[in-house]
C-alpha cells in the first residue's frame, strides 16, 4: 500500500473499528499524522499561544477518531482485541507492548476480524 492510498483508506474509514489495517497502512498513517502534527506545531509557534493551541488542538481532535480506529484494526490483523489498546493507559510499558503488536506480522489469511487485507 502506498503513502496516499494509506492515508485515503484511513480517512475513508473515519471510524470504523471493523476489519483489519495492514501494517504498511498503518504505518504510513503514523508517518503521515506525525508530520502533520509537527507542521502544525511549527505553525502554531509561530502563531499567538491562544491561536496556535486552538489550531493544533482542533487537528489532534479531528484525527482523533481515525488514529485510534487505525490502531484497533492493526491490532485486528494481528489477531488482537482492540480493547488491548486500553494498555495505553499503562504508562511506559503499555506504549511498549502496544509498538511490539503494531510491528508483529499479520495473521495470514482470514481471522475473526475479516480478510486480510492487500
Amino acid at each position: 500500500m502506498s503513502f496516499g492510498s494509506a492515508i485515503s483508506n484511513v480517512l475513508s474509514n473515519y471510524a470504523t473499528f471493523s476489519g483489519r489495517a495492514s501494517k504498511s497502512e498503518f504505518w504510513w498513517w503514523f508517518l503521515f499524522f506525525t508530520l502533520l502534527m509537527m507542521a502544525i506545531g511549527i505553525v502554531s509557534a509561530a502563531m499567538s499561544s491562544a491561536a496556535g493551541g486552538a489550531l493544533s488542538g482542533l487537528v489532534w481532535l479531528g484525527l482523533f477518531l481515525p488514529n485510534l480506529a487505525v490502531q484497533v484494526r492493526r491490532l485486528h490483523d494481528t489477531g488482537r482485541s482492540g480493547w488491548w489498546m486500553l494498555l495505553i493507559l499503562l504508562p511506559l510499558i503499555g506504549f511498549i507492548v502496544l509498538l511490539i503488536f503494531f510491528l508483529l506480522a499479520s495473521n495470514p489469511g482470514a481471522n475473526r476480524y475479516g480478510e486480510q487485507p492487500q
